[in-house]
């Protein structure tokens, strides 16, 4: 449980960096080009994990047009075995548990050197959604048969805000064996730091440690990456929105907005005592916001206290 145990105790913060499996059409040959990128690209930000996503589909979490298309994926796992061999520290292998079996999640959990992979199980985007493992299940099946596997859990600040109990989810979920959360993307802060400061002091209240809760970045550069992040249910406040898309230079605003945002938690977690750490990444495959999106990472791990393994 490496990730874990390097988080556990302390409140200077992870950082990790997150990126997408190449679509599922992609030759042998090209995704390796595109796994030596990345590990040259992400080599000197001194990460404490790389995260790998599973995508699914959603449209029937948001029925209105997707502003980028969905293309299937190739699966994080097989892209991490396969081609990402040139990345020696740790990685977060994320894990829609409906699209796999129990079998096959028993078995690809008690598989993994929990020294180098943890995962996230992520369950359905709605209770009608046709699912072949639900999340409950996928978290007993790791504690039963991948115990030091270290699991991790998602945690939505909009949800928090709208329905007030978001917290009491992220207890329930460590309850069940999860050891650190990652949030989707936050710009509107004041929810994150509500949903973190409620379940601070719900463990409190029950003299419960609170695990390291992981804030997702992510820069934006253009209208369609700004209508695709509220597609997937970010929640952008009206005046930051207005910033982005009347300012000639959206990257470099949503940049400064993004390190704001992050010196913002950063202050207030260490305040509380709540173990926290960033996950950057960048919803668009344009080359500039990829880039900004490493360039945010550098500057977190230089600003804000984030400290990586020293393993």
């Amino acid at each position: 449980m490496e990730l874990t145990e390097q988080a556990s105790g302390r409140t200077d913060g992870l950082l990790m960096f997150a990126i997408t499996p190449p679509r599922r059409t992609t030759t042998p040959a090209e995704a390796q080009r595109i796994a030596d990128r990345t590990v040259e690209r992400l080599a000197d930000l001194d990460l404490d994990a790389l995260v790998l996503y599973d995508i699914d589909d959603e449209t029937d979490r948001n029925p209105d047009e997707r502003p980028f298309p969905y293309l299937p994926t190739l699966d994080p796992a097989e892209f991490r075995t396969r081609h990402l061999t040139g990345w020696e520290r740790p990685v977060v292998v994320y894990r829609s548990t409906g699209k796999y079996s129990p079998t096959e999640l028993t078995d690809w959990a008690a598989a993994q050197d929990p020294d180098r992979v943890s995962t996230v199980f992520v369950g359905a985007s709605t209770s009608d959604s046709a699912v072949r493992t639900t999340l409950g299940q996928a978290q007993r099946l790791c504690r039963e048969h991948a115990p030091d596997l270290a699991l991790g859990g998602v945690a939505i600040p909009e949800r928090h805000e709208s329905r007030g109990d978001e917290h009491e989810r992220m207890r329930r979920k460590q309850d069940a064996g999860v050891g650190f959360f990652v949030t989707q993307v936050v710009y509107d802060v004041g929810a994150a730091k509500s949903m973190v400061s409620d379940y601070h002091y719900a463990c409190q209240d029950r003299g419960q440690k609170p695990v390291p809760v992981v804030f997702t970045l992510s820069v934006c550069g253009s209208p369609k990456t700004l209508e695709f992040l509220e597609w997937l249910g970010v929640h952008v406040p009206r005046w930051m929105r207005n910033d982005l898309r009347h300012t000639d230079d959206a990257l470099t605003t949503s940049f400064n907005q993004c390190t704001a945002i992050a010196d913002d938690l950063a202050q207030f977690c260490t305040r509380h005592e709540i173990p926290y750490g960033f996950n950057v990444e960048s919803v668009s495959i344009r080359r500039a916001e990829i880039e900004a999106s490493v360039r945010l990472a550098k500057h977190l791990r230089a600003t804000t206290g984030t400290a990586a393994s020293t393993s």
